[in-house]
């Protein structure tokens, strides 16, 4: 996340994005008199255990390198492997892990930055079968202090053992003005490659049908994202996608086309989301040594027909689109939810603001006796 840490104002914002509209009253003055929104992973672990409906723990990773997990992607053809990488002040590196959170392969991308990694997505070329993975540098706590962003384009490794791998890099600016994001992901069907910003008004960026790389990639907004995204991932088929914040994910068919919303485990700072290869779970992730990475089940209304299958390098194939089952119920709340920036009403960002100003006067008054 670049800071490493969120900081209380952050905190606020973000627990109140996860509450309906009907509560931020009560989940405010929590906030404010409290201060600390955050909850420990422990719990979550016995929460998962318990089956609350939240999720299971998967695995927790084993490699104490692996300190600040920032970005999540399964594997598009090896069986049971997940990638990772670092966030900013680690090295260009990512790391393929098994089933158990043990590191199978550690990979370093030869000439690639990492100024502030944020993000990963794994894709299939549909023309050729190739897989490929995605290392978003674009994070920027300044909100438009970098001239530009990169992101780096590998094909995946064909063998699980450490190697130097190359890259190509693709630089990009914002149309709108360049800005601070966490989330990227890939249409697996046209191969195109979005953006998602994490801001109070965030906002879903596609990049160039064709990206160049002889000159700067301009990013146009094509929609709205929730506040504070920290991670996307389109879905295996292409039928939806979700958009990860600290306390919730959302789920859309399309930019503006809101799902739903996906209870997600308890994490310190929720940092990532990927698919399942068949399309049918989220996978999340935190920071810090040993984080865990969660399973959790797709409603009715985000899962194909049946289950995207899986590409094989043998084969070349991509999956299949299968349009998902429609939620009635879930549209209608939706669309009653929210002015379409996310589901959240312009009210309620302004009470979020002002709340988050009440927040930083009081640290500013406690930093003060504290001095």
């Amino acid at each position: 996340m670049g800071s490493r840490r969120v900081v209380v104002t952050a905190g606020v914002l973000a627990a109140l994005a996860s509450v309906p509209a009907g509560g931020v009253a009560a989940a405010s003055a929590y906030a404010v008199t409290g201060l600390n929104v955050s909850t420990d992973v422990t719990g979550a672990d016995r929460a998962a255990k318990a089956g609350d409906g939240t999720g299971r723990l998967l695995f927790r990773f084993k490699d104490p390198r692996i300190t600040e997990s920032s970005g999540l992607a399964v594997s598009p053809t090896h069986k049971d492997v997940y990638y990772t990488h670092n966030d900013s002040g680690a090295g260009p590196q990512f790391y393929a892990v098994g089933p158990d959170g043990g590191t199978l392969a550690t990979f370093t991308i030869a000439g690639a930055g990492a100024r502030d990694w944020e993000a990963m997505a794994a894709s299939v070329d549909p023309a050729t079968g190739q897989s490929f993975l995605w290392f978003a540098d674009i994070g920027d706590n300044l909100n438009g202090g970098w001239p530009d962003y990169s992101i780096y384009k590998v094909p995946e490794p064909k063998k699980m053992a450490d190697a130097t791998v190359h890259a190509t890099r693709y630089r990009f600016k914002y149309k709108d003005g360049n800005r601070n994001a966490e989330g990227i992901m890939v249409h697996p069907k046209t191969g195109r490659l979005y953006v998602v910003s994490k801001e109070f008004a965030g906002s879903i960026y596609a990049a160039p049908e064709k990206l160049r790389t002889d000159k700067v990639n301009i990013l146009r907004r094509v929609g709205p994202a929730p506040i504070m995204a920290t991670d996307a991932a389109y879905a295996p088929d292409g039928s939806s996608f979700v958009i990860r914040t600290y306390f919730s994910a959302s789920l859309y068919r399309a930019p503006g086309d809101l799902i739903g919303r996906v209870t997600m485990p308890a994490l310190d700072q929720a940092e990532s989301i990927t698919y399942t290869r068949d399309g049918r779970f989220l996978l999340t992730g935190t920071e810090g040594t040993s984080s865990p990475v969660y399973s959790v089940p797709l409603p009715a209304s985000a899962l194909p027909e049946r289950a995207a299958p899986a590409p094989a390098r043998t084969s070349g194939g991509t999956p299949t689109r299968v349009a998902a089952a429609p939620d009635a119920s879930a549209s209608h709340a939706a669309a009653g939810s929210g002015d379409g920036d996310g589901g959240v009403p312009a009210g309620v960002i302004a009470l979020w603001l002002g709340v988050a100003l009440g927040a930083t006067g009081i640290i500013a008054v406690l930093a003060r006796r504290v001095g």
